[in-house]
């Protein structure tokens, strides 16, 4: 191919991961502007389309490998398959992801003429991460918007997503690479004090300062991170030890007053089945003995009066009184050990939760990373549960939180989102990330955000990004607050993803009518 003499075709593979480093936990966001920035010339001068998609493929095997390299991680904590298989994992994922910056530079190529090369490549790169976020039920991590966020304290550029939503964001990340390239340009032509005022612009705009954010509810919370370690989560031997920790993170402390309290404890906080009905097979090896009136009602002491608790569990789904799957699930339980409500996760992990097209791949020996004969079930998407005395919260677990516009029941806007996680999976580099992305969650719909994990990096979240409180990775601990006020519905909780597909639309039209100019 005309695109590969002298290897050429290392460039774009090493610009890929370059883009990459502005993730977190590195945060390195001037590296992702340049390699941006030094793309864009390399995808303009490709004599065909084919060649254009071969640069956006080989860019995007370099972001996603190092992106993702948290899912090898994942292989080392069990014994389904073995560790070696997750760093292939990453590469095979990267290789299908990358589909997407090809799709995105093909069409950017296409249009380049018409509407210039980067205004086409913002609009194409973003269509292409709001069909990542869907497509083979969607893998939406690590938009490249996410490298606006600025330090806890300051959500920075981000701020925007509230009126465009994260994939629009991610288009701006583009035409402020592009900004660079043309200050650069400006520079080779000496015209250097429009170079230098170009060139400040992107980090001008990226260290944004931040706006003032509402004060606090008079809802207190306790959020328990345990750290337990992830080898040991499922072992029956440790489970009233482990109990007992979450315990000892969950009391009153004198200084929060006697009103009305919510505890929040991580997915897979307990491994008791707590709703009656099943048979007693299914509740032994437990922590309370196989009683599930009583695991309630421990729970309920230990966090005290006036306490609601919301901790992640398992529920199991029954036909005809045969166990044919379970729910990943968030139960509520009262002072008085009633259960108040739950929320089941409705997207699912796949591979992780259960095992598409099962019948075909387990007599292959392939399995899920979490064993078992049992898939996860689907429960029917956000929703807000109305608990008197503890607001309307809103639910999302674990990696739900990463799905831009798919966090909350619209129809009945919750007070605040909790989202329970185990991040113990992922080592050091997942839970950073994941972190930022519920950040974005909390912009985009102007709403706060809890998060208790079983390993860090746990946190409460305000509704406009900032990081109120946080448990660093890897602690046991606990902390106290107030429940961060929600800001008003934003633009992007009114129209969701219609918003960054309709700047699309105004970007193309701005490039092409910026282009007719410039030919007359």
């Amino acid at each position: 191919m005309t695109i590969l003499p002298r290897l050429r075709w290392l460039a774009p593979l090493l610009l890929g991961a370059l883009a990459a480093t502005g993730f977190q936990p590195w945060g390195l966001w001037p590296l992702t502007l340049l390699a941006l920035a030094l793309l864009i010339p390399l995808i303009a001068a490709a004599p065909r389309a084919r060649d254009a998609a071969w640069i956006g493929w080989l860019f995007g095997v370099g972001h996603f490998t190092l992106g993702n390299t948290w899912i090898a991680t994942a292989f080392t904590f069990q014994a389904q398959m073995p560790a070696w298989l997750g760093h292939i994992a990453v590469v095979l994922l990267a290789f299908y992801l990358a589909v997407y910056p090809a799709l995105a530079m093909t069409a950017a190529w296409a249009l380049r003429r018409r509407t210039g090369m980067v205004p086409a490549l913002a609009a194409s790169w973003v269509v292409a991460e709001w069909l990542r976020s869907w497509v083979f039920t969607g893998f939406p991590w690590n938009p490249l918007g996410v490298v606006t966020l600025g330090p806890f304290d300051r959500p920075g550029l981000a701020r925007i997503a509230a009126w465009c939503g994260t994939y629009a964001l991610s288009g701006v990340v583009i035409l402020l690479a592009g900004l660079w390239l043309w200050a650069w340009q400006r520079a080779r032509e000496r015209r250097f004090a429009a170079a230098i005022l170009a060139a400040l612009v992107p980090p001008a705009l990226m260290l944004l300062p931040i706006a003032g954010i509402p004060g606090d509810n008079t809802l207190a919370y306790t959020l328990v991170q345990p750290d337990l370690n992830q080898n040991d989560i499922n072992n029956a031997r440790l489970f009233e030890s482990q109990f007992r920790t979450l315990a000892r993170l969950s009391g009153r402390v004198p200084a929060d007053g006697a009103g009305p309290r919510i505890v929040l404890w991580p997915e897979g906080g307990v491994p008791d089945y707590l709703r009656p009905g099943y048979d007693q097979t299914w509740y032994q090896q437990t922590t309370f003995g196989g009683d599930p009136a009583l695991a309630r009602e421990r729970m309920s002491e230990v966090v005290g009066q006036q306490s609601l608790l919301m901790t992640g569990a398992s529920d199991l789904s029954l036909t005809r009184r045969q166990v044919t799957g379970a729910y990943n699930v968030i139960t509520l339980i009262d002072p008085l050990g009633t259960i108040r409500g739950g929320y089941a996760k409705a997207h699912l992990v796949p591979y992780g939760e259960y095992l598409p097209m099962r019948a075909w791949l387990t007599p292959l020996g392939l399995s899920r990373l979490v064993g078992g004969d049992l898939d996860f079930i689907a429960g029917p998407g956000p929703r807000t549960i109305p608990v008197p005395n503890w607001g309307s919260p809103g639910f999302q677990i674990c990696y739900e939180i990463v799905f831009s516009g798919h966090v909350v029941d619209r129809a009945h806007r919750p007070d605040y989102i909790v989202n329970p996680s185990n991040d113990g999976w992922f080592g050091p580099i997942g839970p950073p990330q994941h972190l930022a992305q519920a950040r974005l969650r909390a912009i985009e719909e102007g709403l706060p955000v809890l998060r208790s994990t079983t390993t860090g990096i746990s946190a409460v979240i305000d509704a406009g990004g900032g990081v109120r409180q946080s448990i660093p990775y890897l602690a046991t601990a606990r902390i106290d607050g107030r429940v961060p006020r929600a800001l008003p519905p934003t633009l992007f909780a009114r129209g969701g993803n219609a918003l960054p597909l309709a700047w699309c639309i105004v970007v193309l039209v701005t490039g092409l009518v910026a282009t007719r100019r410039k030919a007359r």
